[in-house]
Formats: C-alpha cells, sequence, structure tokens
C-alpha cells in the first residue's frame, strides 16, 4: 500500500532557530529548503501530489516583523524557484484565501501557477493563508447542492485528492485546522523531528509506517 497523496504540517522552524540563536526568520528559511528537498525526494518515490502547510489563516496574530519576512520569504523564493520547479515537472498550486495577501505577493502565486499549469511529474500544494474552516465556510458560501461531490467542486482545490498520509512535525499531535474535509480518512503519522531537520530517511520511515497500516474505511 503505497501513499500517493500526502500532505505535510511543516511544524517546528521558528524552536530550530530558537535553539540555534538565529533570527525566527532564518528557520523559516531553513525549512523552505527542506519544502524543496523533501519534494524531490516526494517526486522520486512516486508520490502524486504533496501539499505542505505555509501559513496559516491564524498565523496572522504572529509578530509583524516575523510576518514581514515570512511575506518577502514567499515572494523571493516564487520568483527564484518557480523556473526551477517548472524544469523539473512540477506542478504548483496555491490554496487558501488571496484577501488580505498583497497584490504584488497574489501575482506571483497566479505566476507560478500559470507557469507550471501543465506539469504532470508531481503537483505541490501550497495552504497559504490558509484554515480549513475558513476553506469549508467559504464553500458553503451559496452552496445549494446535495452531494459531497457537489460540495468539493467548491474548495480551493477541487481536483486536489484526499491525502493518504497527514505528517505533523515537531512533535505536536494535532492537525491544526488544517485539510479538515480532505483528512477525513488520512493516516496520522507524528513525528518529533523539527521540520528543518526532518531528512530524506524520515520521509522514508513515516511512508513505511504508513505502509504498515491497514485502511478500512469503515468497512472490515
Amino acid at each position: 500500500m503505497s501513499a500517493d497523496y500526502v500532505a505535510i504540517i511543516t511544524d517546528g522552524n521558528g524552536r530550530w532557530a530558537q535553539q540555534r540563536d538565529l533570527p525566527v526568520i532564518e528557520g523559516h528559511q531553513a525549512g523552505a529548503d527542506v519544502v524543496k528537498a523533501r519534494l524531490r525526494d516526494a517526486a522520486e518515490f512516486g508520490i502524486r501530489e504533496l501539499t505542505v502547510y505555509s501559513f496559516s489563516t491564524e498565523n496572522w496574530t504572529r509578530p509583524k516583523q516575523e510576518v514581514d519576512g515570512l511575506m518577502a520569504m514567499f515572494a523571493e523564493r516564487i520568483d527564484r524557484e518557480t523556473p526551477e520547479l517548472n524544469d523539473e515537472g512540477v506542478r504548483m498550486r496555491f490554496i487558501g484565501r488571496r484577501e488580505g495577501v498583497g497584490p504584488e505577493l497574489v501575482e506571483r502565486m497566479e505566476w507560478a501557477e500559470r507557469t507550471t499549469a501543465a506539469n504532470e511529474r508531481i503537483t505541490l500544494f501550497v495552504a497559504f493563508n490558509y484554515g480549513g474552516r475558513a476553506e469549508i465556510l467559504d464553500a458553503a458560501r451559496g452552496f445549494t447542492g446535495t452531494t459531497e461531490e457537489e460540495f468539493r467542486a467548491r474548495l480551493y482545490a477541487p481536483e486536489m485528492h484526499d491525502p493518504d498520509l497527514l505528517i505533523r512535525t515537531s512533535g505536536e499531535q494535532r492537525i491544526s485546522n488544517y485539510l479538515l474535509w480532505q483528512c477525513a480518512y488520512s493516516e496520522f503519522v507524528f513525528t518529533p523531528t523539527l521540520w528543518p531537520d526532518f531528512s530524506r530517511e524520515d520521509f522514508e520511515a513515516a511512508l513505511a509506517e504508513y505502509e504498515a497500516r491497514g485502511r478500512r474505511f469503515g468497512g472490515r
């Protein structure tokens, strides 16, 4: 049983920086490097979709200096890495509310999506200004259908498959308002490793733990 669709809560960047007496933005930069490295691993492993939690609707309450640094980092990373990921066959999709995000950053996100739209090797979903409850509320607004399929069509990325596996790093054992609709039957793996230290071997261990489990989806 392989995991074709994997979601990760990339937690622990701030603690990683604190342990090293570094500014918190350095932890986020290190975490972004690991996202790219593990994305490449995922493509090698045959994973078809990788979803990462990069910025939640609740993260706006963090110190302004940290939030401003994150916004600048996201913009710089999109500019620098989109051509590289495009060459590697990565399709990029950003899920979350665009309201409240600076127009220049939204423009960059849309540019990255357009640039990589035809790629099929792996899809990277980046949950940015994202909250699971917000997604459900936004989908429910004006909904007049009756089926799950009709409701799913109103989610931020209707084409996203439900994750087979959800991984959370840093030792926390909760899902923090992440993919609440999509993770109804996902398997969870929690690891104490801080995200910037999450290695290829850690990724393989999480996948192996998933593969050892039995999934019945309510049946026998």
